[in-house]
C-alpha cells in the first residue's frame, strides 16, 4: 500500500443479509491513473464503485480520497463525478441544459458556465448540438453528453459503471478512444467498471480483475495477460482465452498441475508434435486465423495463424510449443512458475 496514492481502498467488506458483497478490497489508485474493475455479473465490481463513489457504506474498512477520510461521507462530500451506462439525461432539457445543469445548481455564473459547456462540447464532437433534445441523439452523442457532463463538472475523480454497454460494437470503439483521450488531456483520474475484458486491456492503466466478491489479480494489462496469477486470470483475460492442459498429458509435469499457453505461442507441427489434436473450428478474422482444437486433455485449445488459412473440421493435426512459454498452475490454481 502507497502512502500518497490519490485514492485508498483498505480491507473494504460489504454484505446484506449476511450474504457476501465484496471482501478484503485494497487498492491504491494514483492520481491520473485509468483503473478498470473487470469481473463476469455478480463479482462485486459495481459494489466496490458505490462504495467509493457513496453510494454504499462499507462494513469494514477505510476509504482515502484525496489524503480525507471520506468512508461514511455522502457521494456529495466526494468530489467526484459519475457516468452511468443508462446515460442520466433530462429528456426535456436541451444538450446545453443537460451539461449546464449541474453547474447551474451549483451557482456557477452564466459566463461561465456557458464558456465550459462549449469547450466540453468541443472535445467530445457535440458542437453544434446544443439545442438538440436526448430523444433526438443516436446513443454515442448521448454518451457523449454525459461525458461533458462529467468534464465541466471539474472533478478531478470520475466514476464509470459499464458506460459503454448500451452501444453497439462499432460506436463502443469510437467512445473507447473519446474516454481514453480526454482522460489523458485533462489528467483526470477514472474508476472505470465493465465485464468487457477489450474495454479493461484497451483502455486502462490498471486493471483490477474481481472474483466472488474477491480481487483475483491487480496490474497493467500486459501482467495480467503474460503472468496470470491463477488459472481463473488465464481463462478470463486475453482473446481468445489461455489455454488450459492437464499436467499428464505433457511429459515432465506433474498430474496435479495444469499447464497453460497461449494461443499465439503454439504452432503446427508436421510430425513429432507434443499434443495430437483435432480441429474444431477455423475462424477467419483478416489478419489471422484461429484454429480451434479438440484434447481429452485440454479445454480452450486454440492455435493462431497468420493471414488466411483453412483447416477441415474434424481433420488431425499435431501441435508443439517451448516450455519457456508455458504457465504452470498448482493444485489449487495458483501460478508456479514465471515465464522469462
Amino acid at each position: 500500500m502507497s502512502g500518497n496514492a490519490f485514492v485508498t481502498m483498505k480491507n473494504i467488506g460489504k454484505r446484506w443479509n449476511g450474504q457476501l458483497g465484496v471482501e478484503g478490497i485494497t487498492l491504491d489508485i494514483e492520481e491520473g491513473e485509468f483503473v478498470a474493475l473487470l469481473g463476469p455479473s455478480g463479482c462485486g465490481k459495481s459494489t466496490t464503485l458505490r462504495l467509493l463513489a457513496g453510494l454504499e457504506v462499507p462494513d469494514e474498512g477505510q476509504i482515502i480520497i484525496d489524503g480525507i477520510d471520506v468512508t461514511g461521507a455522502s457521494a456529495a462530500q466526494r468530489n467526484l463525478s459519475m457516468v452511468f451506462q443508462s446515460y442520466a439525461l433530462f429528456p426535456h432539457l436541451s444538450v446545453a441544459e443537460n451539461v449546464m445543469f449541474g453547474m447551474k445548481v451549483r451557482r456557477v455564473p452564466k459566463k461561465e458556465r456557458l464558456a465550459k459547456m462549449h469547450n466540453a462540447l468541443d472535445m467530445t464532437g457535440l458542437h453544434g448540438l446544443e439545442d438538440r433534445k436526448p430523444s433526438a441523439l443516436s446513443g454515442g452523442q448521448r454518451q457523449r453528453v454525459a461525458l461533458a457532463r462529467a468534464i465541466v463538472a471539474g472533478r478531478k475523480l470520475c466514476l464509470m459503471d459499464e458506460p459503454l454497454s448500451n452501444l453497439d460494437a462499432k460506436l463502443r470503439a469510437a467512445v473507447r478512444k473519446d474516454i481514453k483521450k480526454l482522460q489523458k488531456d485533462l489528467g483526470m483520474t477514472i474508476v472505470y467498471v465493465t465485464h468487457d475484458q477489450t474495454e479493461a486491456m484497451s483502455m486502462a492503466d490498471k486493471v483490477v480483475l474481481m472474483k466472488d466478491g474477491l480481487i483475483e489479480q491487480t496490474g497493467t494489462p500486459e501482467q495480467l495477460y503474460s503472468e496470470p496469477l491463477n488459472t481463473f486470470v488465464a481463462e478470463f483475460v486475453g482473446a481468445p482465452p489461455m489455454a488450459l492442459i492437464k499436467g499428464t498429458a505433457l511429459q515432465g509435469y506433474a498430474d496435479d498441475q495444469t499447464i497453460g499457453i497461449r494461443a499465439e505461442k503454439m504452432r503446427l507441427a508436421p510430425e513429432g508434435g507434443r499434443m495430437a489434436c483435432t480441429v474444431t473450428d477455423c475462424e477467419f478474422l483478416g489478419a489471422e486465423t484461429f484454429i480451434g482444437l479438440a484434447h481429452e486433455s485440454a479445454n480452450g485449445l486454440t492455435i493462431k495463424l497468420d493471414g488466411k488459412a483453412h483447416m477441415e473440421i474434424g481433420s488431425k493435426v499435431e501441435i508443439t510449443f517451448e516450455d519457456k512459454d508455458l504457465h504452470v498452475f498448482g493444485p489449487t490454481g495458483k501460478r508456479m512458475n514465471n515465464i522469462t
